[in-house]
């Protein structure tokens, strides 16, 4: 299943895409034989109500969107998207998780996920602009899965980690390397407003399958700038849900970047930074393609 979340004239509202066209997330599943009564108007309020039945809903919903006519919000490409979880609780990230990228950084491998975070205000949709232009000459592209959470997860173990994560999505990490390298702590470089796009849609883990299976590769302006699979991370999703859930309570909605594989543009020869107007793709096998476009500096 492939959850969006759209703009609609009474707010941004929860969606599905199936095939070419978004449907009403709240409208089909009053249709549903899982339906439970409370407000899923929100992507997070449907994961919160949702989360530990995600296979059974997926496995009706096309069925239900041809019997519910009514649900069919509009082609995907006349409907706005945003981002597919517009109110995450917590935006947690991992660093140095690929063998490739932390051979490129010259560091050694580390005994402990990376872990650093950004805010809800980093993020922004795929039809967004990807901002930080007015602040940094150094912008940098990191390919990354995103990891939705769909259950609470309070110090689960690696073995039953993956019964918590709710779906995958594209994710690119834009970091400013000049604010980030001013000093030891990377939040200033990773922190800059509308400048973390993701989605389109977040796509569940029971579509997906084996989440250490997966191709991703970035390209800017159509030139491929990272390439690898998901196999070769340090720590495997499963383990570094496991790892957060041990010192802090994951929420339905949540979302883990789960890290970068070789080829960022800080670590080439000479370096390759963004500039306005460019086109940034991420595209990961079974999960989607996010397309942006770098935007100008303010004036």
């Amino acid at each position: 299943m492939k959850i969006v979340s759209y703009h609609h004239e009474s707010g941004v509202r929860g969606g599905v895409l199936i095939d070419d066209a978004v449907y009403d997330l709240e409208l089909l599943l009053q249709g549903s034989t899982e339906a439970i009564h409370g407000a899923t108007t929100s992507v997070r309020e449907f994961l919160s109500l949702y989360g530990d039945r995600i296979p059974a809903i997926s496995s009706g919903i096309t069925a239900l969107a041809s019997e519910d006519p009514v649900a069919r919000v509009g082609a995907v490409d006349e409907v706005r998207l945003t981002t597919p979880v517009t109110d995450p609780a917590k935006v947690l990230c991992i660093g140095l998780n690929y063998k490739d990228h932390v051979a490129e950084t010259g560091r050694a491998f580390p005994e402990y996920p990376d872990v650093f975070a950004k805010f809800a205000s980093t993020m922004v949709g795929p039809e967004d602009e990807i901002g930080g232009a007015h602040v940094s000459n150094n912008l940098d592209f990191e390919g990354e899965v995103a990891v939705i959470i769909g259950r609470r997860a309070s110090e689960v173990s690696e073995d039953e980690a993956l019964d918590y994560v709710a779906a995958l999505a594209p994710l690119n990490d834009v970091t400013a390397r000049d604010l980030q390298y001013r000093g030891t702590q990377w939040l200033a470089g990773k922190a800059v407003d509308g400048s973390t796009p993701w989605g389109p849609a977040i796509v569940t883990l029971d579509e997906v399958g084996d989440p250490q299976k997966l191709d991703i590769a970035t390209r800017v302006n159509g030139i491929e700038v990272q390439r690898s699979n998901t196999e070769h991370q340090i720590f495997s999703i499963a383990r570094i849900v496991s790892y957060l859930s041990s010192f802090l309570t994951l929420e339905p909605g949540d979302v883990i970047a789960t890290g970068t594989p070789q080829g960022i543009g800080a670590k080439r020869n000479p370096p390759v930074w963004l500039e306005p107007g460019d086109t940034v793709e991420i595209e990961i096998d079974k999960v989607g393609l996010l397309r942006n476009r770098v935007g100008k500096p303010q004036l």
